[in-house]
């Protein structure tokens, strides 16, 4: 949930980037890092374990300019992607305001973003969060392999509910600033709304 400070005027808003392991979640918040500007984002903190995958969570504040008069604050969060770390992915779904799952476009990595994505929605009911009111979008990454299926096939098999989606080779920045800017103005209309 949004925490709103009315004595400074600010808004901080938690997206949190869920997904397989190495499909791309920590590619995306590096990328979003390099590229924004220094004065407008904070430190990026990565834990990772020795094999280089997140273990607990990529934190990068992203100032996003004012909205009525607030400023408002973006705290991007990764999800380790490896089932066994389960109790660390509620942790950080905790106060979560939306949502990219990041899938794994392979074809061969079909049933880990099918698990992943359930995954996803028992875990937003153990935080008691509506897995249907909270804003979501879908990436599809690594779209620039091979083997891939298209964003038509990853739409029927993981997008019953007809949330946004996006096609992205995160590696190489296409498709990062679109997913992200899609989920903020979906956290914004719902902080907006009172949600």
């Amino acid at each position: 949930m949004s925490l709103i400070n009315y004595a400074s005027r600010e808004i901080n808003c938690k997206i949190v980037y869920y997904g397989p392991g190495l499909g791309g979640k920590t590619t995306n918040i590096k990328y979003v890092y390099k590229q924004i500007d220094a004065d407008a984002r904070g430190k990026l903190v990565s834990l990772a374990t020795e094999t280089d995958r997140t273990l607990f969570f990529d934190f990068l504040p992203l100032n996003l300019g004012q909205v009525q008069g607030f400023k408002t604050r973006f705290h991007l969060y990764t999800v380790p992607g490896q089932v066994h770390y389960d109790a660390s992915r509620r942790l950080i779904l905790k106060g979560a305001d939306g949502i990219i799952f990041v899938a794994d476009s392979q074809k061969e990595r079909l049933e880990d973003n099918i698990e992943s994505y359930k995954n996803l929605n028992v875990n937003l009911k153990s935080q008691n969060i509506d897995p249907e009111s909270i804003p979501l979008v879908l990436q599809y990454n690594k779209m620039d392999l091979p083997n891939v299926m298209g964003a038509d096939i990853l739409d029927e098999k993981l997008n019953k509910d007809n949330y946004l989606s996006f096609e992205s080779i995160a590696i190489e920045g296409i498709g990062v600033f679109d997913t992200l800017k899609a989920i903020s103005k979906l956290v914004l209309k719902s902080v907006s709304e009172g949600r």
